[in-house]
């Protein structure tokens, strides 16, 4: 089970890899089956939507945006028909019919980039930094692309970005 609602080579693709490599020096291989990705399955989206909305409860300033960041990736794997861009947009989309938003307080963006080609956009923390310049005060981030917290992206999204939308002008940020 890749704990990745969406697919790509990069992260389902490798862990099945590696699951099957461990299978092939077993003298006895069970029968297993591997769990497609469930990036639009009613379930899932159901529990994104309940989290966000167990999360504004818990506020004290409702945000003005939600911003909903996937992990990102250089665009040239889409460009080779990487299907992970087209289920992260299908999530989003998904989750904000659910939550009923509109497209003004629902983004989309991509974070975590490194190296110099053009990786999947609109970029996280060029989204945040626009966010607060055009007068956003409240805002709330929320990674919809991993199934369990990630410490690199608690690191990049709620103490970076979180830096970055307050020095900018915002006035409060929620992960």
């Amino acid at each position: 089970f890749p704990l990745y609602p969406h697919y790509t080579g990069a992260t389902s693709a490798t862990a099945n890899d590696a699951f099957f490599r461990a299978l092939a020096s077993e003298k006895r291989q069970p029968a297993v089956r591997t769990v497609a990705e469930y990036f639009e399955h009613p379930l899932y989206i159901n529990a994104l939507a309940q989290s966000v909305i167990d999360a504004y409860a818990k506020l004290e300033h409702k945000p003005d945006v939600l911003v909903t960041s996937y992990h990102g990736m250089p665009l040239r794997y889409l460009m080779e028909g990487d299907p992970y861009h087209c289920q992260c947009i299908k999530t989003a989309r998904l989750l904000r019919d659910e939550l009923k938003m509109s497209d003004d307080v629902f983004k989309v963006s991509f974070q975590s980039r490194f190296g110099r080609e053009p990786w999947l956009q609109p970029y996280t923390d060029e989204t945040i930094e626009q966010l607060a310049h055009d007068g956003v005060e409240h805002m709330a981030i929320f990674a919809p692309g991993f199934s369990a917290d990630c410490l690199e992206t608690l690191d990049e999204l709620d103490i970076e970005l979180h830096e970055e939308f307050l020095e900018h002008g915002g006035e409060t940020f929620s992960y």
